[in-house]
C-alpha cells in the first residue's frame, strides 16, 4: 500500500525560533525558602486585553513609538514567542504562561491586528524618512498578510507528522526552557500544569476545522497519531518533559532538585499525559473520517487558500502556474550542471540520478556517527575563516552543533544571549560526506545563523529584529549554498559540489510538486515519482518530502523563489554599477536591513544602486 514505509527524514529544513541548551554542571547551593520563589497561578491568558492594548495606541504617537508600542502588544499575546527569544523579563511577563490558542482568544488577536493595521495606515507617509518608509512597508506587509490569513484561520493542519506540529512545538519549547535556577524549575513545572488546558484548546481548534470540512489527509492523521500515542502511553518519568528537566536543572540543591522533580512528575501525571490521551482520542476519531485526497483544492475556498499561502511564503505575487514553470526551468538548468560534474568524474551518461548519487555518496566518503558533530564543526569553522572576502558584518552570537534524533535544522539562540544558535544534526548511522557541507552552509554560516544572528543585533525597530519572512530567510540560506560554490569552497571537493547540486535540484523540484499537488491535483504517487526522477533521492526520502508538502502547502516554494530573486537583484546591481559593484557592500545592504518581503527588498536594493551610482 502507498505510504506504508514513510521514513522520518528531514533535509535542510528550518524551524520556528527554538533552540537546545547545553548541559553544565549542577552547583550545590543552600536551599531557598519556598516563599522566596515567584510562585503564582499559571495562566494561558495575556497580561492585558486587546481593548486595553488598543487604548494605548494613538495616532498622536510618532511612527517609531507606534512601531514599538504596537509590536509590544502583539508580542505580549504570545508568551511562548517571548520565552523562545528570552525576552519575558524585558516585556514584563512575571509568571509562567503558555500561549492561549482558543477560538475566542485568536479572534481577539485578529481584531487587534486589524486595528493596528488601520492605525498604521493613518500615518502620513509623505513625512517619513527613508528608513521609516522601509519599516512602514515591512510592517504594513506583515500586518496585511496576517489580516488576509483571518479568512483561512481553520484551513491549516495544526497537528501533523512534522516538527512544526503543535504537540512537537510544545515539547521543544520545554527543551529550551531556562533551567538555570530554582525559579526556572518552578516556572517549568507551572507550565507543565498548563498543558492540559493548552491541548483542550488545540482539540477545540481541530473540531472547529472539522465543522468547516477541513480534516487532514488520512495518512497525516495516522502518522501524527503514532507520535502522540507514543507520549500518551509513556510513564511520567520516561517523557522528554521529565528527562529534559532532570538533565538540565541547575542552580539548586539536591533537596530542591528532588522536590522540583516530584512536582514535575505529578504535573505530568495530572496534566501532560491526560492531554496527550485526549488528543489521541480526537485523532483516532478524525482518522476514521479523514479524506484520502491530498491537495487543499478539495476544501471550500481551497484554491484561494493556496494562492494566499504562495503569497505568504514567497512574499511575491507569483501564481501557482508561474512557480510550477519556474521549477521546471530550474531543474533543466541544474540537471545540465550535474551532467558536467558527473562527466568530470567519469560517471556513465545512461545511469539514473539515483544511481549516480549512490556512487557519489560512496566515492565521496562516509563519516561515522561519532564523528558527525566534529565534522560539522570543522565545516562551520572553515566557513567562518573564509568570510572576509564577501562579508563585513557578522553576528556576535555563537553557533553550536548538537545531536538530535530528527536533525537537519537550525534553531536561533535567545536574544538575551543566554542560549546560542544551534544546528541540530542527526548522527545516527553516520553521514555521507557529499551532503554535509551544503547542509552546514545552509543552516549556519553563511546561511541561517549568519542572517538571523545579524538581524537580532541590528539597531532597528524591534519587529524588524524578530520577524522572519520565509521567502527572504530561506532564499538567503539557499543563496548561501550557492555562494559557497562561487567563493571556491568546493574547488577541491567535487563530491561536495554534487551534494550542493542535488540540494538545488531538490528545491527546484519542490516548486513543481508542491504546485502539482495543490493546484494541478497531482496524486501522491505522481509527485513521489517525479521527485525521485529529478533529484536522485531514494524513495523513503522522497515520500517524506512529499508528505511534508501535503502537510504544509506552499512553504517549500519559498526557497528557490527567494534565491532566484536575490540572484536577480545582485545581477541587476552588477549591471547597473559595473566596476563599482562590491559584493561585500551588496551583502551588507541585504543583511543590515533584516528579514523583509522580497518586494520590499527590491526597494532597498534599488535605493542602494541609486546611492552608489551617485557616489553616496
Amino acid at each position: 500500500m502507498r505510504r506504508s514505509h514513510l521514513k522520518l527524514i528531514i533535509i535542510a529544513t528550518t524551524v520556528i525560533p527554538l533552540a537546545a541548551c547545553t548541559i553544565g554542571s549542577t552547583p550545590q547551593v543552600p536551599p531557598t525558602p519556598a516563599e522566596e520563589y515567584n510562585v503564582v497561578e499559571p495562566s494561558l491568558s495575556p497580561a492585558t486585553s486587546a481593548d486595553s492594548a488598543l487604548e494605548s495606541l494613538t495616532v498622536e504617537m510618532d511612527l517609531d513609538s507606534f512601531f514599538e508600542a504596537s509590536f509590544h502588544e502583539l508580542a505580549l499575546r504570545d508568551p511562548e514567542f517571548l520565552l523562545k527569544l528570552g525576552l519575558e523579563e524585558e516585556y514584563g511577563i512575571e509568571d509562567a504562561r503558555l500561549t492561549d490558542i482558543s477560538d475566542a482568544y485568536v479572534r481577539e488577536t485578529q481584531r487587534l491586528q486589524t486595528d493596528i493595521l488601520e492605525r498604521l495606515r493613518e500615518f502620513d507617509q509623505s513625512t517619513l524618512t527613508w528608513e521609516q518608509q522601509i519599516s512602514y512597508d515591512v510592517y504594513e506587509w506583515y500586518l496585511d498578510d496576517q489580516v488576509r490569513r483571518h479568512e483561512f484561520m481553520y484551513h491549516n493542519y495544526p497537528v501533523n507528522q512534522l516538527i512544526f506540529s503543535a504537540d512537537q512545538v510544545l515539547s521543544r519549547l520545554f527543551e529550551i526552557h531556562p533551567l538555570a535556577s530554582a525559579q526556572d524549575g518552578q516556572d517549568y513545572v507551572a507550565r507543565l500544569r498548563l498543558v492540559d488546558e493548552k491541548f483542550e484548546q488545540l482539540i477545540e481548534g481541530l473540531e472547529l476545522r472539522e465543522a468547516t470540512g477541513v480534516v487532514p489527509p488520512r495518512f497525516i492523521v495516522s502518522w501524527a497519531l503514532g507520535n502522540v500515542s507514543s507520549v500518551a502511553h509513556s510513564t511520567p518519568t520516561a517523557t522528554r518533559y521529565y528527562i529534559n528537566l532532570e538533565e538540565r536543572l541547575e542552580g539548586v540543591s539536591s533537596t530542591e532538585r528532588q522536590s522540583v522533580l516530584e512536582e514535575a512528575e505529578e504535573a505530568i501525571t495530572d496534566s501532560v499525559l491526560p492531554a496527550y490521551l485526549a488528543l489521541e482520542s480526537c485523532l483516532q476519531r478524525l482518522e476514521s473520517i479523514a479524506p484520502t485526497d491530498d491537495g487543499v483544492w478539495q476544501f471550500d475556498n481551497g484554491d484561494r487558500y493556496y494562492d494566499y499561502l504562495l503569497r505568504h511564503y514567497t512574499t511575491t505575487d507569483l501564481t501557482s502556474g508561474e512557480i510550477h514553470e519556474m521549477g521546471m526551468r530550474e531543474l533543466e538548468r541544474v540537471h545540465a550542471e550535474m551532467r558536467v560534474a558527473f562527466n568530470d568524474l567519469g560517471y556513465p551518461e545512461d545511469a539514473s540520478l539515483a544511481q549516480l548519487f549512490t556512487w557519489a555518496a560512496r566515492d565521496g566518503g562516509f563519516v561515522p556517527g561519532d564523528q558527525v558533530l566534529e565534522t560539522y564543526e570543522d565545516i562551520i569553522a572553515h566557513a567562518e575563516q573564509n568570510l572576509s572576502d564577501s562579508f563585513n558584518i557578522r553576528p556576535e552570537q555563537d553557533v553550536i552543533v548538537v545531536s538530535d534524533p530528527v536533525g537537519g535544522f537550525y534553531m536561533p539562540g535567545s536574544t538575551d544571549g543566554s542560549r546560542p544558535g544551534a544546528f541540530h544534526a542527526n548522527v545516527r548511522g553516520g553521514r555521507a560526506w557529499f551532503s554535509m557541507p551544503t547542509l552546514a552552509y545552509h543552516e549556519t554560516v553563511p546561511g541561517h545563523h549568519h542572517q538571523i544572528g545579524i538581524a537580532r543585533e541590528l539597531d532597528l525597530p524591534s519587529f524588524r529584529n524578530h520577524m522572519s519572512f520565509t521567502g527572504y530567510a530561506e532564499g538567503w540560506a539557499l543563496y548561501a549554498e550557492r555562494l559557497a560554490w562561487e567563493l571556491g569552497w568546493y574547488a577541491d571537493d567535487p563530491y561536495g559540489n554534487l551534494g550542493r547540486l542535488q540540494y538545488e535540484a531538490f528545491r527546484a523540484a519542490r516548486l513543481v510538486v508542491d504546485t502539482g499537488i495543490h493546484a494541478k491535483r497531482w496524486t501522491y504517487d505522481q509527485a513521489v515519482d517525479f521527485f525521485i526522477d529529478n533529484t536522485g533521492f531514494g524513495r523513503g526520502a522522497a515520500e517524506y518530502q512529499i508528505a511534508r508538502y501535503i502537510a504544509m502547502p506552499g512553504q517549500s516554494t519559498a526557497y528557490m523563489v527567494g534565491m532566484l530573486r536575490l540572484l536577480e537583484l545582485r545581477e541587476m546591481a552588477m549591471d547597473e554599477l559595473g566596476d563599482s559593484f562590491d559584493l561585500v557592500d551588496f551583502h551588507y545592504v541585504v543583511l543590515s536591513n533584516g528579514s523583509m518581503p522580497l518586494d520590499v527588498l527590491d526597494e532597498v536594493i534599488e535605493q542602494y544602486i541609486e546611492d552608489r551610482a551617485s557616489g553616496q
